[in-house]
């Protein structure tokens, strides 16, 4: 006897399966004929079983699948139909529509008991990615508005560059890349043939027969491969390649990984793991041209190898001076598409990158270049260099996915390459409209990151991004606000620019969820600029989305503190939600930690806190601190009265001082005779010859503090017992009248500071390149230090280093008159 199973399935979306009775049929259905297969009849909405037993023994399934959907998406060109360097931008008046076909298969298989059941059984994971297409796709919904529209769907509107477009360079390159040629196609009757031998044949099958197999069934149309993949018969070769994998030479492994590329096999199918194993086991045996051909593979399937990379990059780091130049390209192809590299090997390549750089065309220089940023390696400001000027004098001939590859590495570097960056404000602007809405982001931002301010780029820039608001991420949208607000410019269209970009922000709010920091950064880039949307801000600092930020792999309390401190002084309006107090305390004690390692320790500005403090007349007169810490950077803040004297307010001493003081104290208000009294006195009066009176001497606070060590002091002569040193302020506290106060003056009883001077010592990097004009960040800072009150009084890098190396008299002349004599009269 035998059992006979028959299933039919319908369009159904779910199917729905009958109980089956193991006494008679109540249905019978009619066993097809092989040549109807092929003509698959649905007649009913479920799925229709039948159980027979019957002679011969053999168990035989029909199955009708319901259809195939397979989507396309349709992407048109606008009016001009441009289409440069395999960059592309879509009509912004004109959407993809898709095109749904449906595709039917029928197939039967036959199992017969006599042979082993080793042979028939075929493990459920080889069928299970495929189980997924077999099914039938959810009705295709109607196209949302680009606002509602998913990553997926936004994607489709963003330019496809093409990342691969060096390979067409050299010939050499077919040997170590996937060729993405059409090939013939092969006829659906030979299809048939070659399952039914696989029926067949079964494990009988030998791994020759398998290659060829592999390699002809990849030959089918594109629209056939979803109805093969989800074939038991494909599924079975799969597993029997899979079983005899040992026995395929080298050769056959890579004729069938390139046969599964072309067929786009899924990357979580379980024979990718089980032929990573096996390459691994043999990559020591293979040449540099196989091992380039096979990452390349795994690349186009996407498959993430990380036991294979390993091994990879270790045989190339051994072998790297046998690379030729197409390999090497090829190299840092793949090293950036998988976004990681050994150290030590990026060194070795960065060598041979300045050895060939003459060589390459200008789509390999952006690959290389591309190839290094995506691995997180800076090249050197050499190569960086001669990059520049290989590009810089072609730039006209360059492709624009080249050209953007370079920007990213001069912008990841931050080298300034003043003959490129001259070429760029020519060629770049005209290109704008044929560049892709990531590629004119990414223009935006090398001109953010390097702080070079170009109008013409710019200008072209603002222009293009309202019309093109709805194809930005946003990770778009965060670069371009903050490139414009770092720069500090207003383009013409300001409105219309900041206008859209901040709509498409309320927009893709939802997105704020899965990338807080993007959604931060457009608000601080506006709040640069003075703009303030009360509506998104409050969501900001709702307790709901900070704490969703703790959840990041990014920090973002800097953003959040930046925003808060902005909102209270200069939106006194604002009623929405605030950082609580708690948050606010944490956020200033960092950026105050952060100052006192990184910044209250530079030499500038130890250099003007000394000879300020020897122009007011002491530490007391002048505070080096963080007047606004949210905005990250420090100030020196003086008091004047009325009469533009100075007034102490600083009174408590700082961490160095606070040794001297507790050892003074000790000796404070012990009784000393006269004599002592003389002696210091003298001592003091003997010491104080020792100021230094050579007005030719280049020194710096250091070199001064250095030479009073080597003159004779107090110090020298006189000591406690205990090894404390006479200092000016113990001499005061030994001398002093009985009549004299015990402490200072309290701060309430001085006359109150008519102005207080907030006085900028400035870094070259707070101005636009090559200008003074500030950057974004500072610019808001000295509005919102004029909002409370204080007068700004600039160190200017270009003054103030350059008199680093001055004697200290011209130093105290200028800082004198920049104290009293520039401030404009009330």
């Amino acid at each position: 006897m035998a059992t006979v199973i028959i299933c039919r399935r319908g369009v159904s979306r779910a199917a729905t399966f009958s109980t089956v009775s193991r006494s008679g049929a109540k249905r019978t259905i009619p066993r097809r004929k092989p040549e109807e297969d092929g003509n698959p009849q649905v007649t009913d909405t479920k799925a229709e079983v039948t159980l027979r037993l019957q002679n011969p023994v053999e168990y035989r399934i029909f199955c009708n699948p319901s259809a195939y959907m397979a989507t396309k998406t349709i992407s048109y060109q606008n009016a001009a139909g441009s289409n440069t360097d395999g960059d592309e931008r879509p009509s912004a008046s004109k959407f993809s529509s898709i095109v749904t076909k449906q595709v039917q298969n029928t197939y039967s298989i036959t199992w017969h008991p006599s042979l082993s059941t080793k042979n028939t059984t075929l493990h459920l994971e080889f069928s299970k990615p495929f189980s997924t297409q077999a099914s039938p796709k959810q009705p295709v919904k109607p196209k949302p508005n680009r606002d509602e529209m998913p990553d997926v769907e936004v994607k489709a509107y963003n330019t496809k560059m093409d990342n691969r477009a060096f390979q067409k360079e050299r010939p050499e390159y077919s040997s170590l890349c996937y060729d993405f040629t059409p090939v013939e196609p092969l006829p659906l009757n030979e299809r048939d043939l070659i399952l039914y031998s696989i029926r067949t044949l079964k494990s009988e099958l030998v791994p020759g027969t398998i290659v060829e197999y592999f390699c002809k069934l990849s030959c089918l149309p594109v629209e056939q491969h979803a109805p093969l993949k989800s074939h038991i018969q494909f599924t079975m070769l799969c597993h029997y390649s899979v079983k005899k994998i040992q026995m395929f030479s080298t050769l056959e492994l890579i004729t069938i990984l390139k046969a599964l590329v072309r067929l786009t096999v899924e990357s979580n199918h379980v024979m990718m793991s089980a032929y990573e194993r096996e390459f691994c086991h043999r990559a020591w045996t293979m040449s540099l041209e196989q091992l380039l051909l096979v990452a390349d593979f795994w690349r186009c399937l996407g498959c993430d190898v990380p036991c294979y990379l390993s091994i990879f990059f270790s045989y190339m780091s051994m072998h790297w001076r046998s690379l030729t130049l197409p390999q090497l390209v090829q190299l840092m192809y793949i090293i950036g598409e998988h976004r990681k590299a050994p150290p030590d090997l990026m060194k070795k390549l960065e060598n041979l990158v300045l050895v060939n750089l003459d060589s390459f065309t200008l789509e390999e220089v952006g690959t290389v270049c591309l190839g290094a940023f995506k691995a997180c390696h800076c090249f050197s400001e050499q190569v960086v260099r001669e990059i520049g000027d290989k590009v810089s004098p072609r730039l006209e001939d360059i492709g624009n996915f080249a050209l953007v590859s370079v920007l990213k590495m001069f912008r990841y570097s931050h080298v300034d390459h003043t003959d490129f960056m001259k070429q760029l404000a020519v060629m770049v602007p005209p290109r704008i409209p044929r560049l892709g809405t990531q590629g004119v982001m990414h223009v935006s931002f090398f001109c953010g990151a390097l702080r070079y301010l170009n109008k013409r780029i710019l200008d072209a820039v603002a222009s293009a991004v309202p019309s093109r608001v709805m194809y930005c991420r946003c990770k778009d949208v965060a670069k371009f606000l903050w490139s414009f607000g770092t720069l500090n410019y207003e383009p013409p269209n300001a409105e219309s620019f900041y206008g859209s970009l901040i709509e498409q922000v309320r927009r893709q709010l939802h997105e704020s969820r899965k990338f807080p920091e993007h959604f931060l950064t457009c608000l601080v880039a506006l709040a640069f600029t003075e703009r303030y949307p009360y509506d998104l801000i409050n969501y900001a600092l709702s307790n709901e989305f900070v704490q969703l930020t703790n959840e990041t792999k990014f920090d973002v309390k800097k953003e959040l503190f930046t925003l808060d401190g902005s909102i209270e002084i200069e939106c006194p309006d604002y009623k929405g939600n605030r950082l609580t107090p708690q948050l606010r305390q944490e956020a200033t004690e960092a950026q105050f930690r952060f100052a006192e390692q990184k910044i209250y320790i530079k030499p500038e500005v130890q250099e003007a806190l000394a000879v300020l403090e020897d122009i007011l007349g002491g530490p007391e007169y002048i505070k080096n601190h963080l007047i606004l810490p949210h905005t990250r950077t420090n100030d020196l803040e003086v008091h004047l009265d009325q009469d533009r004297m100075p007034v102490p307010f600083n009174f408590k001493s700082s961490p160095t001082d606070k040794q001297v003081v507790k050892d003074e104290q000790k000796y404070i208000g012990k009784s000393h005779s006269d004599d002592l009294t003389n002696r210091l006195l003298n001592w003091k009066s003997s010491g104080s010859s020792s100021k230094i009176d050579d007005k030719t001497e280049v020194q710096t606070h250091g070199q001064k503090r250095a030479r009073d060590e080597r003159a004779p002091s107090p110090g020298d002569y006189f000591a406690f017992p205990d090894g404390v040193p006479l200092t000016d302020s113990l001499l005061k506290a030994l001398t002093k009248s009985a009549t004299s106060p015990e402490h200072p003056p309290s701060p309430s009883s001085l006359q109150p500071a008519s102005m207080k001077l907030a006085i900028q010592i400035v870094s070259k990097n707070h101005y636009r390149y090559k200008t003074k004009q500030f950057l974004g960040i500072h610019t808001m800072k000295r509005r919102q230090l004029r909002r409370l009150g204080y007068v700004v009084v600039e160190l200017h890098y270009w003054e103030w280093f350059h008199l680093l190396q001055e004697t200290w008299e011209k130093k105290v002349n200028y800082l004198r008159h920049k104290v009293f004599d520039s401030i404009p009269p009330k």
